[in-house]
């Protein structure tokens, strides 16, 4: 199919998960239109699943997303890398295929790690998280030479790969520039329960702290603090977040921000034909839109179906009208997970709100195996009682929790009509249902709100 010059439909520029997303979905909403996805990566991960192949899988190819999740679609993959676009004519320059016309772009180009500059992040044993399979599996070869390690970033990728490595009997410390981990995801309440989880389960947690220079010859000896001290180490890991990756936009001349490429509702760019999804797109917030840095694979594809249904025309009115920021993660024994805005944030913007909270016990009677507590936390606006935020700790329920909360939110659900919301309950699955977690927390900022 593929020679020195051919035509597709719809083309797809990158194979993580946006893009496989955003492919499939065009395919299935225009059946009659070819769709070809191009990516440069040999195999594609699943980006949040990376810091688990350290500790839990102990294998890089088994988090690999298959080929069949796109050429079972009937959608066709090509493995180059796109090296320009030429709007002009709707022609994608391949380093091996050729030249490629296309009557509609998406492009799903995806992140690069942040790069901190950091005097001696050149020296040998010093990582970033990449997305790559191959570098992932040399890091996890020095992982495994080494038994002292740092991890430089408190967010979620350097908490979790903090407490995959710890798994290993390695020694390690975490070390966050900010008063607590996680602290642009959560308030300090969840932080500090996630940060005792790490400390419990052996991690060395250094926040307030800023990294000086990485010391050693050729091969890392260890980190300097600002303002003083020293830690011996064997490795470090800088976890310091992502940037989009934008580069061929710019070169195309759309509309871009240090946020990612600038879109519509419709994930539409600043050019008709040409759409953007995943981590290469800007986010903005759901409250205020004002832009925002969140990189989140539910947050992707939730974009690319939007963009693959509207292609060709808006056919699914679909709105993305900001972005909610819906997340968990897990650490030890102890799951996290929020919605919407935290307190610090609802604070800085000036919303009146007021706070609601819950305790209570993951199963019922609290007495069967394995019942943990839940710790809710809700924020309602004091006009209306509309939901701003949600934050949960405790047990594995609390993934779906964060959900439900993040679906009250966007469906503008306000404090008294989520009091009458219908939830199904089980002793070994759900709280009791006389006090079902979120709705515990809601009736507690209501009364603060009647009184």
């Amino acid at each position: 199919m593929f020679g020195d010059f051919m035509h597709v439909d719809v083309l797809v520029v990158g194979g993580g998960p946006a893009g496989i997303i955003a492919a499939t979905t065009a395919k299935a909403s225009y059946p009659d239109k070819d769709v070809l996805v191009i990516r440069k990566e040999e195999k594609v991960l699943v980006p949040c699943g990376i810091p688990y192949i350290f500790g839990t899988l102990r294998d890089v190819d088994k988090d690999v997303i298959p080929d069949s999740a796109l050429t079972s679609k009937d959608v066709e993959l090509m493995l180059d890398t796109v090296e320009d676009i030429r709007l002009q004519d709707k022609v994608a320059v391949t380093r091996e295929h050729g030249e490629i016309s296309f009557e509609k772009l998406i492009l799903a180009t995806g992140s690069l790690p942040r790069m901190l500059p950091i005097e001696g992040s050149e020296k040998e044993n010093v990582y970033f998280v990449k997305k790559d399979p191959n570098y992932l599996k040399d890091m996890m070869a020095a992982v495994d030479s080494s038994d002292r390690i740092g991890i430089i970033g408190g967010g979620f990728i350097g908490v979790e790969f903090a407490d995959e490595l710890r798994k290993l009997n390695k020694e390690v410390h975490i070390i966050e520039i900010m008063p607590h981990l996680l602290y642009t995801s959560f308030d300090d309440e969840f932080c500090v329960l996630a940060e005792n989880e790490l400390k419990k389960n052996g991690v060395n947690v250094h926040t307030n702290t800023k990294v000086k220079r990485i010391l050693g010859d050729k091969k890392v000896s260890g980190v300097e603090f600002e303002g003083g001290g020293r830690l011996e180490l064997d490795m470090v890991i800088i976890s310091a977040g992502a940037q989009p990756n934008i580069y061929l936009a710019d070169r195309m001349g759309l509309r871009t921000s240090k946020y990612g490429i600038e879109v519509d509702e419709y994930m539409r760019t600043s050019h008709p034909d040409v759409f953007a999804v995943g981590d290469c797109a800007q986010k903005v917030d759901f409250f205020t839109r004002k832009p925002k840095p969140t990189m989140l694979a539910s947050v992707a594809t939730a974009e690319a179906r939007v963009a693959g249904a509207n292609v060709y025309r808006i056919r699914a009115f679909k709105q993305v009208r900001g972005t909610l920021g819906i997340f968990s993660t897990k650490i030890g024994d102890l799951a996290l997970g929020a919605a919407g805005m935290i307190e610090r944030y609802a604070q800085r913007e000036g919303f009146e709100y007021v706070v609601g909270r819950s305790e209570v016990v993951d199963k019922h009677p609290g007495s069967l195996p394995n019942a943990k507590k839940l710790h809710t936390k809700v924020i309602i606006t004091k006009q209306g009682g509309f939901f701003l935020g949600g934050q949960i700790a405790g047990g594995d329920t609390v993934g779906e929790l964060a959900n439900i909360l993040g679906f009250a939110i966007e469906s503008e659900y306000t404090a008294d009509k989520y009091m009458n919301l219908q939830v199904g309950t089980h002793p070994l699955l759900t709280p009791p249902p006389t006090t079902q977690a979120t709705i515990t927390a809601v009736q507690n900022a209501l009364t603060k709100l009647r009184e």
